[in-house]
């Protein structure tokens, strides 16, 4: 059974104090999202701690936005699954296009990273997508299948979720047609040896067309970026008609 997965990315946005701020806005709305839907805040690694003392006994599950695959080491800057664990962590996003453009991760390292969260006990969001250039030479189907096959060697695919995140649609305001990403996310679900893994789409998720793309059969669930830095809007987008 496949389930839905609605979760906000905060990237390298909001302090502890904005994280509360943000519960205290957010939650309220939540009185009526249906139970089958599963909501998840990936904050920055200092607002973790605030979320976790603060959604005890609430709906909101707790990502983190990276791990590393060593339990210790010299490895400045990165966070270990233990470290992760203190904070009641249950998601942690994998491979994120701006991880793998901007601080080198291959697809060598996302499959540590991803195998990595799974010994801790987390659910990875392991990401996928293109680049404009990429889907402009026809080689979106290639590039995706690529990542899916080096990201899962030996990863569990019953405790694991996949977000479709074509490059070219994260932050732009151009989001993938919906029957597209539904196309593009049915490639990915061949790949699978499990078909009931979740798979989101993510890339300009807004309010305004959420409930177009959730209507499509194979998406099970959103990676939202700025639309979940206000609680309103994300709110919207958890619950989407």
């Amino acid at each position: 059974m496949r389930k839905i997965v609605i979760a906000g990315n905060w990237k390298m946005f909001k302090t502890q104090a904005e994280a509360l701020e943000f519960l205290q806005g957010f939650l309220g709305e939540l009185t009526e999202t249906p139970d089958d839907r599963e909501v998840v805040l990936c904050a920055p690694f200092t607002a973790l701690g605030a979320l976790s003392r603060n959604l005890h006994g609430a709906r909101v599950r707790i990502g983190a936005q990276n791990i590393h695959w060593e339990t210790t080491g010299a490895y400045t800057g990165e966070i270990s699954g233990a470290m992760l664990q203190e904070f009641a962590v249950r998601f942690v996003v994998v491979g994120h296009s701006e991880r793998r453009q901007y601080f080198g991760d291959t697809d060598e390292t996302v499959n540590l990273r991803l195998q990595a969260a799974q010994k801790y006990g987390f659910v990875p969001i392991l990401c996928v997508g293109e680049t404009k250039q990429q889907r402009d030479a026809g080689e979106t189907e290639a590039v995706i299948i690529k990542q899916i096959e080096k990201g899962l060697v030996g990863v569990d695919q019953t405790n694991l979720v996949i977000a479709y995140e074509p490059i070219w649609a994260i932050g732009t305001g151009d989001t993938c047609e919906a029957v597209e990403a539904n196309r593009v996310i049915g490639v990915i679900r061949q790949q699978l040896k499990n078909p009931d893994v979740t798979i989101q789409y993510g890339g300009s998720v807004k309010p305004d067309n959420v409930d177009e793309l959730m209507a499509q059969p194979e998406i099970d669930g959103a990676l939202v970026g700025g639309a979940s830095l206000e609680p309103k809007s994300f709110a919207r987008i958890v619950n989407y008609v």
